[in-house]
């Protein structure tokens, strides 16, 4: 029986805001909260006695969110459609700010930081994911349709105007934001003949735009068959492959 890691995705977030400190009773700024994800996991960090607001300037993905959250019945969560760039200062002060995949799409994240911030008391946190393309394809052997998949995945990134090293540069950005860095960590995904991450609602979702930018056509994809096809292609490989690198690090506010 093969064994699935996307709980082991969803953990590497976890154990970010977790050993970063969000804790019962804080207020939690998520910012690109998109359909509520990180924010909800910080709701169940923070309880009843805490809260959180997610914000994201996609106002049809702050409405999934905002369903998930009463479907879930956690009434310490909120999501309002608001660009990250120009937050009202009436929203904070916040204990923590946490993010995923967000200063990697940002032209110029040390601004993006100092303005966040402004949002974040004396001597809170901020708790950022960002991943990273550097170390990565990791494989041993040659894995054609893997290798092409992470090209496509991450060309897509930077024809959306991204960065794929905003992991290695995080501590830089953080330090020149004038925050304290005080944590910089990386876990990669790990897959193998027996353990998968199944990427195809990923591409169900971003289809449009790999087409949209000519990296490759809904054929070359084909998306119904594309996780059996890399599953093949590691089994009969033997194979073990990291496709992804999560960088997490946490930086404190001056006090």
């Amino acid at each position: 029986m093969t064994q699935s890691i996307q709980p082991y995705v969803a953990g590497i977030t976890e154990r970010l805001l977790r050993d970063a400190g969000i804790a019962p009773g804080m207020r939690v700024l998520d910012i690109g909260c998109g359909r509520g994800d990180v924010s909800l996991l910080a709701a169940s960090l923070v309880g009843a006695t805490g809260h959180v607001l997610g914000v994201d300037r996609d106002a049809e993905a702050i409405a999934v969110a905002r369903s998930r959250a009463g479907d879930l019945r956690c009434t310490h969560a909120d999501f309002a459609a608001e660009d990250i760039s120009a937050l009202p200062e009436t929203l904070g002060p916040f204990d923590a700010i946490v993010g995923r995949r967000v200063l990697m799409y940002q032209p110029d994240p040390v601004a993006t930081v100092q303005s966040v911030c402004r949002l974040l008391r004396a001597g809170g946190l901020l708790v950022l994911q960002e991943h990273d393309a550097t170390m990565v394809p990791g494989r041993r052997v040659p894995l054609p349709l893997h290798e092409r998949v992470n090209r496509w995945m991450w060309d897509t990134v930077q024809r959306d105007g991204g960065t794929p090293h905003m992991g290695f540069d995080l501590h830089a950005v953080l330090s020149r934001a004038g925050l304290l860095v005080e944590h910089v960590r990386a876990e990669a995904i790990v897959q193998t003949p027996t353990a998968h991450h199944d990427v195809t609602a990923m591409f169900r979702a971003n289809l449009p735009r790999v087409v949209r930018h000519g990296i490759a056509t809904e054929a070359e994809i084909g998306v119904d068959t594309l996780h059996d096809r890399l599953v093949e292609e590691r089994v009969t490989a033997g194979a073990t492959y990291i496709g992804d690198m999560a960088f997490g690090a946490w930086a404190r506010k001056a006090a």
